[in-house]
């Protein structure tokens, strides 16, 4: 009886070792695969004829804790000068512990006040200070921290999007789109892919200028994570993550991307939500000498709006 209960010990013992070996060589080709395709996705990068200026930029938001995470996501029109325009203001609002995801579109053409600099259009701040300024100007407007930036040149755009959904995005185009986006888009329902899709969210000569952008802006990204959710686009984020290398501008560290991306490609993080500053009847258009055309903002009204939308009170 006691040499019986020794031997299925001995047997329970032996299965652990091979259960633990296999673990481990489940996780060390894992850990190769990750490594080979992030190398594949750089190297992709790289061989393309664009170069992001990768400047390194001083931000002083707060480190995360367990909790919310906000980032700056800045839309980057970069070809070669010393300061790019930033067209796409953006607050990605991730809550670690809900994995809820949270789209804020700031308008870039509101009214607003700018440390040391006085009273000027919110993207202003970023061609004053880049993206540390501009959280300056966000934070003291709108009484919201955020601790990261990504400022995402448009072509990175175009890689990430044909990389997560190669089938391309359906999308209904309200009229034909020309101006300004380098190609000309079709009216009605079609499949866009990375290229066509930037022209899509770029195009603002129209009746709703910037709000249609800022519109479409997020119908895309509601539309790339409902269409990106997969378990196979797990395997793909570090080669995204590779490419993104040499399109994106970050203090976000990998494994931080990695994990908040993985959370959005296997639905943890759920559907996106989305708003945008300032809401309607909360604005007025005026126009000043020294900044053209602006919105003139009930900044209460949106702070309010801003505290509902992220912890609903």
């Amino acid at each position: 009886m006691g040499e019986s209960k020794k031997k299925r010990k001995r047997v329970r013992v032996r299965w652990g070792r091979v259960f633990g070996a296999l673990l481990l060589l489940c996780i060390f080709i894992i850990g190769v695969y990750s490594v080979y395709q992030y190398i594949q996705g750089t190297v992709e990068a790289n061989n393309k004829s664009f170069k992001n200026d990768k400047g390194n930029y001083s931000f002083q938001g707060k480190n995360d804790e367990i909790g919310a995470v906000n980032v700056l996501l800045l839309g980057s029109d970069s070809r070669g000068e010393k300061q790019a325009r930033t067209d796409t203001i953006m607050v990605a609002h991730y809550d670690q512990r809900t994995h809820t995801v949270k789209l804020i579109s700031f308008m870039r053409d509101m009214y607003t006040s700018i440390p040391g600099h006085g009273k000027g259009k919110l993207n202003a701040a970023y061609a004053y200070g880049g993206p540390e300024l501009l959280r300056e100007t966000i934070t003291e407007n709108f009484n919201l921290d955020i601790n990261y930036y990504a400022i995402v040149d448009f072509k990175g755009f175009e890689e990430a999007v044909d990389i997560l959904v190669p089938d391309g995005i359906q999308v209904d185009v309200p009229h034909v789109m020309s101006s300004g986006i380098g190609m000309e888009l079709e009216k009605g329902k079609q499949i866009l892919h990375g290229k066509e899709l930037l022209g899509y969210v770029r195009f603002r000569q129209d009746r709703l200028s910037d709000f249609g952008r800022v519109q479409r802006q997020q119908e895309v990204v509601s539309k790339i994570m409902e269409e990106s959710i997969s378990i196979d686009n797990v395997a793909k984020l570090p080669k995204l993550l590779g490419i993104l290398n040499s399109y994106v501008n970050t203090n976000m560290d990998t494994s931080t991307l990695f994990t908040i991306g993985k959370d959005i490609v296997t639905k943890k993080s759920g559907d996106l939500e989305t708003l945008r500053i300032p809401e309607d009847g909360t604005f007025q258009n005026k126009r000043y000498e020294d900044n053209g055309e602006v919105l003139e903002v009930d900044f209460q009204q949106n702070k309010e709006a801003l505290k509902e939308f992220l912890v609903g009170e």
